[in-house]
């Protein structure tokens, strides 16, 4: 599976989200947009990031940067993980992969020693015309957050 690199265009998406809405790319230029990729809501890692996120969402925001979180779960799952960990960014469902695939963020990892096919924990900064200023793929849930914020000069 390509990944993204950057410069490239950005992927536009529709998502519903975990609030019952829908996110859609293209209607955030303007501003610098964090997507990022997580396996599967209410595990411990991906809580682990999602949580990260949620307590560095007010310095993203401050600097110019939205975010949203993009899984393979149903909606209702997303909106349990939302309301479980006070999660306040849009939580997108991307049950058929489409997303997921065109962003190079699905296809094969290693897995405890394994080779398996799923999501490829990865996150990918949009700039606000819509290209791909920062792009890292098989990101460790644990601290990413914290060197995301350093790579993108975020106090």
């Amino acid at each position: 599976m390509p990944r993204l690199a950057v410069g490239d265009l950005a992927p536009d998406f529709t998502l519903p989200t975990a609030d019952g809405g829908t996110v859609t790319l293209s209607d955030l230029r303007g501003q610098h947009v964090v997507v990022y990729f997580y396996p599967a809501a209410m595990t411990p890692g991906c809580t682990k990031q999602a949580c990260d996120f949620r307590d560095s969402l007010a310095s993203l925001q401050g600097a110019g940067y939205a975010v949203v979180g993009v899984s393979p779960d149903s909606v209702d799952k997303l909106a349990k993980f939302a309301e479980q960990d006070a999660l306040t960014f849009p939580l997108a469902s991307d049950p058929e992969r489409t997303v997921l695939e065109a962003w190079g963020a699905y296809g094969e990892k290693s897995l405890y020693g394994k080779t398996v096919t799923g999501v490829i924990r990865s996150t990918v900064v949009v700039d606000p015309e819509g290209r791909v200023e920062l792009a890292q793929y098989n990101v460790k849930a644990t601290g990413h957050v914290a060197k995301l914020r350093r790579d993108l000069g975020i106090a």
